[in-house]
């Protein structure tokens, strides 16, 4: 601890972001180029050295923050790079993407902001890259083993990371054109730069991990060729089955799926097309879905220039300040404005709305359309806590894009590899596994959303470095490799 009284004379200060009006312009990222390392120091230096770090508990990595906080209090990278990279493949990512519960668990947030332990973990990884500090570590030898690993998403890919670097030699199998999962087509590039993936995947590459993009295994490969081929097989192949809104309408075309529309949004920005087939320009847009998918459709519908966008949100707009139902340091349920949300609030993109562009505690009746079978208008009502309809609150919003970002609630069994292995599947619908990660067929292993059920990026890293170490005992007898989380570990909760 560089200052004992760093956390009483510094404030918190994020990672600004760029003007609203400059940045809905591109696809860049939101963040000002450049402006996080000359604060990111004194930043670090809030950390107060707790004695019991709970955001060691609230992130599934167990990332050793206070040791990099530290570290980086003191600018030095290198070290940081090191204790960071011990627990984590892909700061890079979690820097961005995560939603960040570590910072829910910061003893400082009882009452005070919390640690900017993301933007902290941003900086390193940004700042390791540019020094060089992240160079490939292939292994001295190789096992002689083979893994097979389908699935590119953060599960698989630190999967594959782990097991490459302990010698045995690993195949990543990937049904889209590209390697990255959602990461590739479902994230949009404004939240994060594709650089950051090519980058990482670079460095696995010459590290000995084999890549197979456009193989879909079940269907261009048969899933019991594929367990012939090789030693193990981890399927990490996410909970791509989305959930659908069963309401009169829903025939109508242009309604669509989230996962419809932002692969294709990404693919523009990948060069693969010119303008997307579902384009929200000059479109009134509703987005039914609360979440963070809903979000990146937002962001997404602004940037292609839409006429309008709303989003619709089932549950009550949350406190601003955590309750009685959210203590610490459980991640707390509190309104927050994402940087596609104070894009809609400061653009105007949905005057009805309740706050920035979204309609909350609003239940999706039914779709209308014209005489060509387009829809035209989305019937909702307000709801109650219990999500019963509260009487004379029907409304209708003007709709000529509906995108349905409900969640998913499994992984899709659409290429036939869960059914041709005879894969057994909980109640959930997901991949059942023992406590050793290992599915009902014997050196088959589940791991990430697939077998969770769909969760956090940082809790699919956990997964695929955990399935890694399950793997490599499972083939050698050894206990060599880390193992952050069990299969059956869940969240702190109140």
């Amino acid at each position: 601890m560089a200052d004992p009284k760093g956390f009483l004379t510094t404030s918190r200060q994020e990672w600004p972001r760029r003007p609203v009006e400059e940045r809905v312009q591109d696809w860049d990222e939101v963040y000002v180029p450049g402006a996080l390392l000359p604060i990111i120091s004194r930043q670090a230096n809030r950390c107060m050295d707790c004695g019991i770090p709970f955001c060691h508990d609230a992130c599934p990595l167990g990332n050793l923050i206070p040791e990099w906080n530290d570290l980086v209090s003191r600018e030095d990278w290198r070290a940081a790079s090191e204790r960071l990279h011990a627990t984590n493949n892909f700061p890079e990512f979690t820097g961005r993407l995560c939603p960040a519960p570590c910072e829910a668990g910061c003893v400082l947030a009882i009452n005070q902001p919390a640690v900017t332990i993301k933007n902290v973990e941003a900086a390193i990884a940004d700042r390791a890259w540019a020094d060089g500090l992240t160079p490939p570590r292939p292994p001295d030898r190789l096992s002689g083993r083979t893994v097979a690993v389908v699935g590119s998403g953060p599960a698989g890919l630190a999967a594959a990371q782990q097991l490459t670097r302990v010698g045995h030699t690993v195949a990543v199998y990937e049904r889209d054109d590209r390697i990255g999962g959602l990461m590739r087509y479902g994230i949009p590039a404004f939240k994060m730069e594709k650089v950051h993936l090519e980058r990482r995947l670079g460095q696995m590459e010459a590290e000995g991990t084999k890549f197979r993009p456009g193989t879909a295994i079940g269907r261009d490969i048969g899933a019991e060729e594929l367990r012939a081929r090789y030693d193990a097989v981890v399927l990490a192949v996410g909970a791509t089955a989305w959930r659908e809104l069963p309401v009169s309408g829903r025939e109508l075309t242009g309604i669509h799926q989230a996962m419809e529309y932002l692969p294709l949004a990404n693919r523009v920005c990948e060069g693969d097309l010119d303008i997307s087939p579902l384009s929200a320009r000059g479109k009134h847009v509703v987005i039914v879905g609360g979440g963070d998918t809903g979000a990146d459709c937002l962001g997404t519908a602004v940037r292609e220039g839409a006429a309008s966008v709303t989003q619709l949100d089932i549950y009550p707009q949350p406190a601003t300040e955590r309750t009685e139902t959210d203590p610490w340091p459980t991640y707390p349920k509190i309104y927050r404005l994402s940087a596609a949300h104070e894009e809609a609030r400061d653009l105007a993109t949905a005057p009805a709305a309740d706050a920035d562009a979204r309609l909350f505690a609003a239940s999706t009746l039914r779709f209308t359309g014209d005489e060509s079978g387009h829809v035209r208008a989305l019937h909702l009502v307000e709801v109650d806590a219990a999500r019963r309809p509260r009487p004379g609150t029907e409304r209708t919003l003007p709709a000529d894009l509906v995108l349905l970002a409900l969640g998913f609630s499994g992984p899709d069994r659409g290429d036939g590899l869960i059914d041709q292995l005879g894969l057994a599947l909980d109640e959930r619908g997901v991949i059942a596994r023992d406590a050793g990660f290992a599915t009902n067929v014997p050196g088959v292993f589940a791991a990430g959303d697939a077998a969770r059920g769909q969760s956090l990026i940082v809790w699919a890293i956990a997964e695929g470095r955990a399935v890694a170490a399950a793997v490599d005992r499972h083939l050698t007898g050894s206990d060599r490799l880390p193992a952050p989380i069990g299969p059956y570990d869940m969240p702190l909760r109140a």
